[in-house]
């Protein structure tokens, strides 16, 4: 069984990040944004910030001014999203894509030119703030600001390297970020117009915030992009992106690991090539991070190493990496505990790292997270607990901490999530024998009396039926289950009566529900008469309200122990010829003299408890067996508890039995009805008597030790 993908899963994938893009620019003196209510007024305004663009495109100082001033305005505007279309519809693109060039100067000119490289970076950081809505990067590509753009990050070649430079290169390549972003073919067209290279080169730039930009688009550029991925790793990024992960600077690593990660996705040769150029240690110090975010990187990059082989999953254990994952399951950060279940997942489908992840406490945070209201991160720590149950030094662990009962009691928001905690339910079931049957059945020995429970209700649902004696009347399972029936818990009782009734349709013995013996009585019947000889037939009339009803003193004697004491004993119907029936109705002494002779009849559930009750007056057995099958079948939750005084009543064992597994079957529901307990505590002998006789029936089996 292997994990989804992420994307498949549900999880966040992968992905270069929108920036948020904050204006360093410190002005003297505060811009007027128009009321965001009066559209008309934005309008007008963006429409005169684009007209001074238009018209201040030369290097003299008043329109440098006046386009750095519109550039400004534009982008304050922008870092409003809902005002960002009607930037749009006044025509600011063109404009701001106009500026992201240098103004024409003389051939040769070396001379100081005002606010250089301001302008630029002003429309670069406005038109990053228009492509966070996806509806616009097109446009803004369509108007040539791609091939601006690349010459903006090659800008430190051509000038010293200022402030200006490197505030111009860092808003480049975050306007490229968010261009590209979630857009497949602007991510081809940025590679198309050579934008790789200068972006990997800058990886190395001395300025960290011009680092951390150029990683973040190398992080967009590479998602789901296989062309892009394999150039930048032909460009040689992996050595530098791999000392950053080493960075101090949260804001670096986390870039960093978020271009690797995807990198590696769906590549399995990238991935080889990042392990071999040393990235496995780094990531699994970035666990211990104080950024969350490049813990939640570290996890998820560390789970889609563990899916190339068995040794890199050893190895990603061997080094340190299973106590800070661990560490983060207990998060209050969902995000992070999801990605380190995902990591321990994968880590745990390796037998080698199975009972050392446990052993180093990673089983009760993981159940916990079957607790979970989101779907991606239950599945996730379910399928790390699958992993987890493959090794029988796990099984004990599982038990001893009630996980058999979280797995079977969880609430699971998806197919898959229920799918793997059956399949987790069968591993463990598939273990119990051998030296762990030994050992759960030494907890329920010596250990503390929760824990003595809790191997008991899970072995009810695990072990095999071979072992039923063993573990629940020679080890004293049976009075286990029978106490939390007892307990002031609403849960424990339900708990135990769950673990009876599967345990009672396992042990396949004393079954309430068979059908009675219709061919038994007959049988039986026929060997009394070879047995004994009479000379003649002799006949006796019964009567009931004026009618007779005529028999065979000989098929009565054959057919009971109660007509034969009648003829044969003391009894003044001894020698009568004719004998008066009382309380019993003509319809069901009828029925009763039918089946004394043909050993079957048709019982109907109006008259079943009447013939129950002559049944088990004249003592036969298989009539009565009849009657409780019928009867049984009308047992209902606003019946039972008369059903089963019925059953005492009259010595009907087999409808005793079935009321006992109706009790054990419908516990939940029956709680909620008055009288509930009183009848739980009155039932517990019968309960008590019942198991004790299925569960020491003779077996051909011996216990699988």
């Amino acid at each position: 069984m292997e994990l989804q993908r992420p994307e498949e899963e549900g999880l966040p994938e992968r992905k270069g990040q929108k920036r948020k893009l904050e204006e360093e620019i410190q002005e003297g003196r505060e811009i007027t944004v128009p009321n965001g209510d009066s559209r008309c007024a934005l309008l007008a305004e963006v429409t005169a910030q684009v007209s001074v663009l238009e018209s201040a495109f030369s290097w003299s100082e008043s329109d440098r001014t006046s386009a750095k001033r519109a550039t400004h305005v534009l982008a304050e505007l922008a870092k409003n999203e809902e005002v960002v279309n009607v930037i749009v519809e006044g025509g600011a693109v063109p404009a701001l894509v106009k500026h992201l060039q240098a103004p024409p100067c003389d051939y040769g000119d070396l001379s100081p030119k005002p606010l250089e490289h301001e302008v630029e970076k002003g429309s670069a950081f406005a038109l990053g703030l228009l492509a966070v809505k996806p509806e616009h990067q097109q446009l803004i590509v369509d108007s040539g600001a791609l091939s601006h753009l690349m010459n903006l990050l090659r800008r430190h070649k051509d000038s010293s390297i200022s402030r200006a430079v490197i505030s111009v290169i860092r808003r480049a390549a975050d306007a490229v970020t968010n261009l590209a972003h979630e857009n497949s073919s602007i991510k081809t067209r940025v590679r198309m117009e050579g934008g790789i290279p200068p972006l990997v080169e800058l990886l190395e730039f001395t300025d960290t915030k011009v680092q951390r930009a150029a990683a973040g688009a190398l992080r967009t550029l590479a998602f789901k992009n296989d062309e892009n991925k394999n150039q930048i790793v032909e460009c040689n990024a992996l050595p530098t992106l791999i000392l950053m992960l080493r960075s101090e600077d949260a804001a670096i690593h986390y870039e960093a690991v978020g271009v690797i990660g995807n990198l590696v996705h769906s590549s399995p040769n990238i991935k080889k090539e990042v392990i071999a150029a040393g990235a496995l240690q780094p990531v699994i110090g970035l666990l211990n991070s104080c950024c969350p975010e490049s813990q939640r990187e570290a996890a998820l990059l560390l789970g889609q190493f563990a899916a190339t082989d068995s040794d890199c999953k050893v190895h990603i254990v061997q080094r340190g990496a299973v106590r800070p994952l661990i560490e983060m399951l207990h998060s209050p950060d969902v995000q992070l505990k999801e990605m380190s279940a995902f990591a321990l997942g994968r880590l745990a489908q390796d037998p080698h790292n199975q009972a050392g992840i446990v052993h180093s406490g990673g089983l009760v945070p993981l159940l916990k997270l079957l607790d979970s209201k989101n779907g991606s991160l239950q599945h996730n720590a379910a399928f790390a607990l699958y992993g987890l149950a493959d090794n029988e030094d796990n099984v004990s662990g599982f038990i001893r901490v009630g996980g058999v009962q979280r797995l079977q009691d969880g609430e699971f928001i998806v197919q898959a999530t229920k799918d793997c905690v059956a399949k987790t339910l069968k591993r463990l079931e598939e273990k119990i024998h051998g030296r762990v049957l030994n050992h759960l059945l030494y907890l329920m020995r010596v250990a503390e009396k929760p824990v003595q429970r809790r191997v008991a209700l899970a072995l009810a649902h695990l072990c095999s039926p071979d072992d039923h004696r063993t573990i629940f009347i020679d080890y004293n399972g049976l009075e286990l289950l029978l106490g939390l029936l007892g307990s002031t818990s609403a849960k424990q009782q339900l708990d135990g009566a769950v673990a009876l009734y599967k345990l009672s349709n396992k042990a396949m013995t004393l079954s309430p529900m068979d059908a009675a013996p219709h061919l038994q009585h007959h049988k039986e019947f026929v060997n009394w008469l070879e047995r004994h000889s009479f000379p003649l037939p002799e006949l006796i009339s019964f009567r009931e309200t004026g009618r007779r009803f005529y028999a065979h003193r000989i098929c009565l004697l054959a057919s009971s122990d109660a007509f034969r004491a009648m003829f044969d004993g003391g009894y003044r119907e001894k020698d009568a010829r004719d004998i008066e029936i009382p309380n019993i109705k003509w319809e069901v002494f009828e029925l009763m003299m039918r089946f004394i002779y043909t050993g079957s009849v048709d019982v109907t559930l109006d008259i079943a408890q009447d013939l129950l009750r002559a049944a088990d007056q004249y003592l036969l057995e298989g009539l009565k067996r009849l009657c409780e099958y019928t009867i049984a079948q009308d047992i209902l939750l606003e019946n039972v508890s008369s059903m089963y005084e019925l059953s005492e009543a009259f010595h009907a064992i087999s409808l005793r039995h079935t009321c006992i597994i109706f009790i054990l079957e419908h516990f939940d529901e029956l709680s909620a009805r008055p009288g509930h307990l009183h009848l739980v505590q009155r039932i517990v002998p019968e309960i008590r008597d019942y198991f004790a006789k299925a569960l020491t029936r003779p077996n051909t089996h011996k216990l699988r030790l």
